[in-house]
């Protein structure tokens, strides 16, 4: 089936979900998107080549949720809050290490404090490369499954390059670096400051870093650009992202079969499971589990298929908690579960933005509902649940029991089961369950795990192959 989409209008929704899980204010990457290809045209970019900026700057952090458990591991920090405030420090020796130092393990014992800055201190290049280097290329890969040009996949890797080869992962100096790589991170800083401190922080900022970390042709060209007062009103405009859709470089309206979409909302499932190693996959299953239930109830394909895709993005609101959440393997405080339960408030409100995923948006903003009325985050009672979103429950609390968690590991197949019927009729449909049960029953379970385990092993050295 062919619909008309507006790639643009997915894809800046979708950007809204990266600035929340590397803490930055709601439409850094759209402005980014403004900044830079204000650049791109004054320098002169074809009409392809600014449309393969305009995804770059739009997509530049997918990889960002990669290494959010692993900042929370090595520096004993808020994954979201450690993100926001690192890009604002501008690389010297003198101000990383006083950011490591005030940042490192400040809510941490004092012997596990002191293990950890030893450890920091010791191996910090080491540590900055491997985190720079997963984020990069986790992001170009999921941006090639979404069907963007290697251009805009070259350009994600090389964000985190240097002009004057001091950056990471590679060490690239001067032209060696992609273009857009180099107008992405002179973008990115300029926002940065601008939003925190105003315009002529900004310019103060890139001039500094002029010829170290910038392309100076390019920060000659941006002080160019920022001359003009009609620059800085459009970009502190409430308007900005209609702007930024309106100035779209080439086609504005892409027609693209059903496919397209399944392929965005498994590229953007890879960045919500990557947020923590414990979801690592989860999406893809809860989207599995939720087509063999639908299967099983005679749900026509065109209905299963857009199930499968809200059950791929259900979870995307996860990107806004910090994974000192996600992966605490005790119980969680009375703020700890108010964030965690602010996960289904942030997917409704990030599909919401997007027409084609309106279904996405529903499930994603009531999958923690309950048929008794104690769920969150409405406390929705059964007639006001759909049985779209009852599947997709039903899908999701199964893969969360028979998986291994912090806090706990997999359970087997017998042992969810009776979990999931304790609560028949109060958390879940008994008619989902009972349809779950039957569809594997005809596959056995541990065949059927080990084949999901095998897929997702596939993948992962198949992204890793290509890294190498």
């Amino acid at each position: 089936m062919q619909v008309q989409i507006r790639l643009a209008e997915i894809i800046e929704a979708l950007s809204k979900a990266l600035d929340m899980t590397e803490g930055q204010p709601d439409g850094h990457c759209i402005r980014c998107c403004y900044i830079g290809t204000s650049i791109g045209r004054e320098i002169g970019l074809s009409e392809p080549e600014l449309h393969d900026l305009y995804y770059t700057l739009l997509l530049k952090d997918l990889g960002c949720s990669s290494n959010a458990s692993r900042i929370c591991e090595l520096y004993l920090a808020d994954d979201i809050s450690f993100k926001n405030d690192f890009k604002l420090v501008d690389g010297s020796l003198g101000q990383v290490l006083k950011f490591v130092i005030s940042h490192t393990g400040a809510k941490a014992g004092l012997a596990e404090r002191f293990r950890s800055l030893l450890n920091i201190l010791k191996n910090g290049g080491e540590i900055s490369t491997d985190l720079i280097q997963t984020r990069c290329q986790r992001g170009a890969d999921i941006a090639r499954q979404m069907r963007f040009s290697e251009n805009v996949a070259e350009g994600i890797i090389g964000l985190d390059e240097h002009w004057s080869g001091r950056g990471k992962p590679s060490g690239l100096a001067g032209e060696e670096i992609p273009l857009f790589s180099r107008i992405a991170l002179l973008s990115q800083v300029i926002d940065v400051f601008q939003a925190s401190s105003g315009p002529q922080a900004a310019l103060d900022e890139i001039a500094k870093r002029k010829g170290d970390w910038f392309d100076p042709a390019l920060v000659d060209v941006f002080v160019r650009i920022a001359s003009q007062r009609e620059f800085w009103e459009e970009l502190a405009s409430p308007d900005l992202e209609r702007i930024v859709l309106d100035s779209e470089p080439g086609q504005h309206g892409v027609l693209a079969d059903d496919d397209y979409l399944d392929d965005i909302a498994a590229g953007f499932a890879k960045v919500i499971d990557a947020k923590s190693p414990y979801t690592s996959g989860h999406s893809e299953r809860v989207a599995l589990y939720t087509d063999l239930i639908a299967e099983e109830m005679d749900i026509d394909f065109e209905t299963r298929r857009v199930l499968k895709r809200a059950a791929l993005l259900h979870d995307i609101g996860k990107l806004g908690v910090s994974s000192t959440v996600l992966d605490k393997a005790g119980k969680l405080d009375d703020e700890e579960w108010s964030q965690m339960k602010r996960h289904a408030e942030f997917s409704e409100q990030i599909l919401s933005a997007i027409g084609a995923f309106a279904n996405a948006a529903l499930i994603g903003g009531a999958h923690h509902e309950r048929l008794d009325g104690k769920g969150y985050p409405r406390g929705l009672s059964a007639e006001q649940i759909p049985m779209e979103v009852r599947i997709v429950s039903t899908a999701d609390v199964f893969d969360a029991l028979t998986a291994d968690r912090p806090y706990r590991q997999a359970m087997p197949l017998q042992e969810a089961f009776s979990i999931l019927w304790e609560g028949g009729g109060r958390s879940h449909d008994p008619i989902c369950i009972s349809a779950l049960e039957r569809a594997l029953a005809r596959t056995p379970f541990t065949t059927f795990a080990r084949q999901l385990a095998l897929q997702e092993d596939t993948s992962s050295s198949h992204e890793a192959t290509k890294a190498a």
